[in-house]
């Protein structure tokens, strides 16, 4: 089974990544707001929408928002989060690689490197193309990824830290093109393993990808502060239209 089937339905994933919290989301929200500037109403799909909190962000700004994500746990999730908030979210399980609909959508986001999971690399040009297949002509598509220059010169190999009476030690290493992680929690005793691996993919494989599901990149950005892109930056921020 992928590493990606089974990793986001653990408890020990909301223990690595906790921090990622609704005050990041609202980061990039902001950043997408100014330059996109959507209308109010705008129809926007969250592709890889894990446990919703770019999706409730966005709908609390008035966007119809729907979310598309493979983990069911993470959904679930996310759908209590929204029923909580009182917002109307339709949360829909499905892969990224199958189009969700077919020119329903004026927008739409990939956020926090949910992306370049793939072995296959025909798969993330499929995944591609499903997001451009659910894009209004016209449409945009806002994708937030690793810069992958930046991943190779800030590597750190290894670190640890103690979240809740649990050791957890993350290793990293670049390998044929990826970026891969072993996760490793210890406690009483008893060691967990889990991995993550994502295609290093650069601002000019992304042009390839883009260029061959139909979308033209129209602005990239290095950070949520909407900095330029440049190989020291941290992110790889894109806007791209369907064509």
């Amino acid at each position: 089974m992928p590493w990606y089937e089974k990793w986001f339905d653990r408890d020990e994933y909301e223990l690595v990544y906790h921090n990622r919290d609704a005050g990041e989301a609202e980061e990039v929200i902001d950043l997408l707001e100014w330059v996109v500037a959507p209308p109010p109403g705008t129809a926007i799909l969250d592709v890889g929408c894990g446990r919703g909190r770019h999706s409730i962000t966005l709908a609390r700004r008035g966007y119809r928002v729907s979310g598309v994500d493979l983990s069911e746990r993470a959904l679930g999730t996310a759908r209590k989060r929204a029923t909580r908030d009182g917002l109307d979210i339709a949360f829909l399980q499905g892969d990224m690689r199958e189009p969700v609909c077919h020119a329903c959508f004026d927008g739409l986001i990939n956020l926090f490197t949910a992306f370049g999971y793939f072995e296959d690399e025909d798969d993330h040009l499929k995944a591609l193309q499903a997001m451009a297949a659910a894009l209004k002509p016209g449409g945009w598509l806002f994708q937030d990824f690793l810069n992958a220059p930046y991943v190779h010169r800030t590597l750190i190999p290894e670190d640890r830290r103690t979240e809740k009476n649990v050791e957890i030690i993350q290793r990293r290493w670049i390998e044929e093109g990826r970026i891969n992680k072993e996760i490793l929690f210890r406690r009483n005793g008893n060691t967990h393993r889990f991995c993550e691996s994502v295609r290093l993919f650069t601002l000019e494989d992304f042009e390839g990808l883009y260029a061959a599901a139909g979308l033209t990149i129209e602005q990239t950005f290095g950070s949520y502060d909407g900095l330029p892109s440049s190989p020291e930056a941290p992110r790889l921020i894109l806007l791209a239209r369907k064509t």
